[in-house]
């Protein structure tokens, strides 16, 4: 017989346990496959739950808000939309685009309309005019401010937490951890928003963006720039290959120490500060207690 016949036969009669094995045997893969892609298709959806676990005010204004979203997005300058988006990043994103420009035009509208309605409507004349004018500005630009406010805080909270954020990462990668997990053990024991920086540099890693580049992307977020010091500095040093534990260690000395200088400015400009209450406000005040009766006394005399 020849050898090819028996090959033959010997791969036919290894082929039917095979084949029974393949069809008669219990798929637990494909069953899993299928509850997962059917789970939560039977439940009906409680839309009503959904809508009642909202605040009375987020339901009240909700709807007004997305009706006059796209208008006031449309009536707004391109320019200006973007500037307001970089300005809502760099505060943390409090608010979305859309509700700060409703409230843009809203708060205009309620100062025209106040001022009109108090002033401008019963005594008309050029002066109420331009408040009026002067009181939607206000109203207009008013979130602007908020919003600059917020962003400022922001920053100089992400500056002043720095340091000690240094000090937990240079502690964890001597310890033994890589600079990725020092990073999340950071992200997840630290508050504020440097950890929630770090946590999303994390994320975007974690989905496969390089390192450097969400190192970078963390820095045009924030605009800080010790942190952008921070950033230059681990890049260097994973580009030369100096130990990125000494790197951090001296990074964490000159950021204390930074943050040192910033609060002894900050106690320098205050009396600089207070002159100008207690020129234009104490000291009148003083002056008419102390010297009033003195005058009247005076004045009397004479």
């Amino acid at each position: 017989m020849p050898i090819y016949v028996v090959i033959a036969a010997l791969a036919v009669t290894l082929s039917i346990p095979i084949l029974w094995l393949s069809l008669a045997s219990d798929r637990v893969p494909g069953r899993r496959v299928n509850r997962n892609l059917t789970v939560g298709l039977a439940a009906s959806a409680d839309v009503r739950g959904m809508v009642l676990s909202q605040s009375p005010i987020e339901r009240l204004f909700q709807p007004f808000v997305r009706a006059l979203a796209g208008p006031a997005r449309r009536l707004s300058p391109r320019g200006m939309v973007a500037s307001l988006e970089r300005r809502v990043e760099l505060a943390g994103d409090p608010i979305t685009i859309e509700r700060l420009l409703v409230a843009k035009l809203g708060l205009g509208a309620v100062g025209i309309a106040a001022t009109a309605f108090l002033w401008a409507v019963p005594s008309p004349s050029a002066a109420s005019i331009l408040s009026t004018v002067l009181a939607g500005f206000i109203g207009y630009v008013l979130p602007d401010v908020v919003l600059a406010h917020l962003a400022e805080n922001r920053q100089r909270e992400i500056a002043n937490r720095l340091p000690d954020t240094l000090d937990q990462l240079s502690i964890c990668i001597e310890a033994g951890l890589g600079f990725d997990a020092a990073l999340a053990r950071t992200a997840k024991s630290g508050k504020g928003p440097l950890a929630a920086e770090i946590a999303q540099l994390l994320q975007e890693v974690r989905v496969g963006v390089p390192r450097r580049d969400a190192l970078e992307m963390m820095v045009a977020r924030t605009e800080v720039a010790d942190l952008r010091q921070f950033v230059h500095a681990v890049t260097q040093a994973e580009t030369y290959g100096v130990p990125i534990s000494r790197v951090l260690r001296s990074q964490a000395t000159e950021q204390r120490e930074k943050r040192r200088f910033r609060a002894e400015e900050r106690a320098m400009k205050l009396p600089v500060k207070v002159v100008f209450p207690l020129v234009f406000c104490i000291m009148p005040t003083l002056f008419i207690v102390v010297l009033g009766p003195a005058v009247m006394k005076l004045s009397n005399s004479f």
